[in-house]
């Protein structure tokens, strides 16, 4: 089947274009091609542009926008945003969750600290909150990170109820969260990507509340402005224009998924030896993950792509090195078999059905060729 009749369920990893960002994208490409830092009229009208995108991603996360800035990606807004923190401090070490995505693991791997901690989580994946901000205390820590829900089993964070000692500064990774579900209120540093959102590939957005002690750990220019040299200014407007849009949706949409994920957590969970991890009610809308035994996740995958349904297995972060997803190792839940379904905005509950009937098919069809 091409990947033109795919029902693509893996918007977690990347999600195709908003209309919105479709639309203002086109518009700002003869636009927004001039160097913001310039006088002339190219300049000025990149610029304001640029601007622009700055106000609306900032009201959309609560935010001035003199405390937004746009990166490369998501994962350089984290390594930026976390480094940033710990270099201002002078204090390297980082306490984060044990489900942390990949990037925050990184940016800890990269600066070595005997103050780094990795905190447990729960069977449902929830970061104990005592023991991040008992590690938080200890001598050497610089920041502190805490995504607001988890890429890979959908669990929302308890963020507002973690309790910081003075100093030590909390920085969130929204990647995940963003468009589906109200974000934390409560953070210093905050993190997203607009390819997770229905905005263009290549936006990342770092904001840090000002006050917050922050510097870039990189070559360039300090601030905000423009990390990482030459802004994308059509994109960043484009991403503006989808995450106001997912705003504006996001309760019917989330309400709808929501009921859309239930049928398929039970469709899953019906099958023999499958567990389907994550909270089942404090989670994202559109996102769930089970694990079968005696089945490969790959298999499972190859398979229900052979019947049109585009899924993901594994870590993103770890895919690719068919290494186990240390999300589901640290819930203690099976590490292989496991398959991520997160839908789109207009997934239908047809589809949803046709996935689910093709699902048992596959899993069983697998076992039996096996002699399960």
């Amino acid at each position: 089947m091409s990947s033109t009749s795919e029902v693509y369920l893996d918007s977690a990893s990347s999600t195709p274009l908003h209309p919105a960002a479709r639309d203002t994208l086109l518009a700002a490409l003869d636009r927004g091609y001039g160097d913001p830092r310039r006088l002339h009229a190219a300049g000025r009208d990149a610029r304001l542009l640029l601007d622009n995108a700055r106000a609306v991603v900032a009201e959309c996360l609560g935010a001035r926008p003199d405390e937004v800035g746009f990166t490369a990606s998501g994962t350089d807004a984290v390594h930026r945003g976390l480094l940033g923190l710990t270099a201002a401090s002078g204090r390297d070490g980082i306490v984060h969750g044990a489900v942390e995505h990949s990037a925050v693991l990184h940016a800890a791997a990269w600066r070595p600290s005997p103050a780094h901690a990795s905190i447990p989580v729960d069977a449902l994946g929830h970061v104990d909150l005592a023991a991040l901000a008992g590690a938080a205390r200890l001598p050497g820590v610089g920041a502190v990170a805490l995504q607001a829900a988890n890429q890979e089993v959908g669990t929302v964070q308890r963020v507002a109820g973690l309790d910081l000692p003075a100093g030590v500064p909390l920085l969130v990774d929204a990647a995940a969260a963003v468009g589906h579900v109200p974000l934390p209120r409560r953070w210093d540093a905050l993190t997203a990507s607009a390819h997770k959102w229905g905005g263009p590939a290549g936006v990342g957005v770092l904001a840090v509340r000002r006050g917050t002690r922050w510097t870039n750990p990189f070559p360039g220019d300090d601030g905000l402005d423009q990390l990482g040299g030459f802004p994308d200014v059509p994109a960043a407007l484009a991403a503006a224009a989808a995450l106001q849009a997912v705003l504006a949706e996001r309760e019917e949409v989330a309400a709808r998924q929501h009921a859309l994920v239930d049928r398929i957590r039970a469709a899953a969970a019906a099958l023999p030896d499958t567990e389907v991890v994550g909270d089942p009610v404090a989670r994202l809308p559109h996102l769930v993950t089970f694990s079968c035994l005696y089945v490969g996740g790959d298999e499972i995958v190859s398979a229900l792509a052979r019947r049109g349904f585009g899924v993901a297995s594994g870590s993103a972060c770890t895919a690719s090195t068919l290494e186990p997803s240390h999300v589901l190792a640290a819930m203690g839940a099976l590490t292989h078999g496991n398959v991520r379904v997160s839908l789109g905005r207009d997934t239908t509950a047809a589809q949803v059905e046709a996935f689910c009937a093709a699902l048992a098919d596959e899993v069983g069809r697998i076992r039996a060729e096996a002699g399960l």
